[in-house]
């Protein structure tokens, strides 16, 4: 897999917490600030797809999670 490198600029804080996070989970920073970019964007695409569908499912009556759940339990 060929990769790039991405320059980014952290405050201290967070510059400690991924240490931290890094030594905790015996990773080197970039394994985990890469897992954290995919998360994010994952989180991203399932709001917009969400955001897509949610007035196709409120016509249908489906207003919350809930409404979701006891349909498919």
């Amino acid at each position: 897999m060929k990769t790039v490198t991405l320059t980014i600029r952290l405050d201290s804080d967070l510059n400690d917490r991924l240490k931290e996070a890094a030594r905790r989970s015996r990773q080197n920073r970039s394994v985990i600030a890469r897992e954290a970019l995919r998360r994010q964007l994952r989180l991203g695409q399932f709001e917009s797809l969400r955001r897509r569908i949610m007035p196709l499912a409120e016509a249908r009556g489906y207003l919350t999670d809930e409404d979701v759940f006891r349909q498919i339990s």
